[in-house]
């Protein structure tokens, strides 16, 4: 019996010990929407996309924090010079510089161009226009100061607003 409890006591430490360990990364993940100069440090002044470079619309950039150094950037670019078709999809970028997961998608490492499209759906494109993946938006009719691009803490991330159209942004 004294061989039992002892060896049971081993496995109850031994289990405390893996799940301390496992809190401090869980608390790590809560979601920080950037502002001031931390965002303006963070977001670039152009953004590459498919052979043509366009600035980016400061005031129409924002940037998410998980835990304290994974970043995630989105921002409209002026699509002026791109053709027609390329700007009914292509609104503006999306860098992370880890994995997260949009609409049930893991998006890796890396820069994105992204759109909100008029069906009703958000479209991720490689940096050459190519289309990754497109996920429904969900409608936030309760927002009451929509803007033209947002993030706001919300749940299990942040959500990316277009308008009131959003999509939710999580760590994985």
């Amino acid at each position: 019996m004294k061989k039992l409890t002892n060896t049971l006591s081993k496995i109850m430490v031994a289990v405390v010990i893996v799940c301390s360990n496992c809190l401090p990364a869980a608390a790590q993940e809560s979601a920080a929407v950037l502002a001031g100069a931390e965002l303006t440090r963070a977001v670039p002044t152009g953004f590459y996309f498919q052979g043509q470079s366009a600035p980016t619309q400061m005031r129409n950039a924002t940037a998410a924090r998980f835990g304290s150094n994974r970043y995630v950037i989105a921002g409209l670019v002026d699509t002026a010079g791109y053709a027609a078709d390329v700007r009914d999809k292509y609104q503006g970028f999306l860098i992370t510089d880890s994995p997260v997961r949009i609409g049930g998608f893991e998006l890796g490492v890396g820069a994105y161009g992204f759109g909100f499209l008029s069906d009703g759906k958000f479209l991720v494109m490689d940096l050459s226009g190519k289309e990754l993946f497109s996920t429904l938006v969900q409608s936030d009719k309760g927002l009451k100061r929509p803007r033209p691009l947002m993030m706001s803490e919300g749940g299990a991330g942040v959500r990316l607003y277009g308008g009131r159209s959003y999509i939710t942004i999580a760590a994985i």
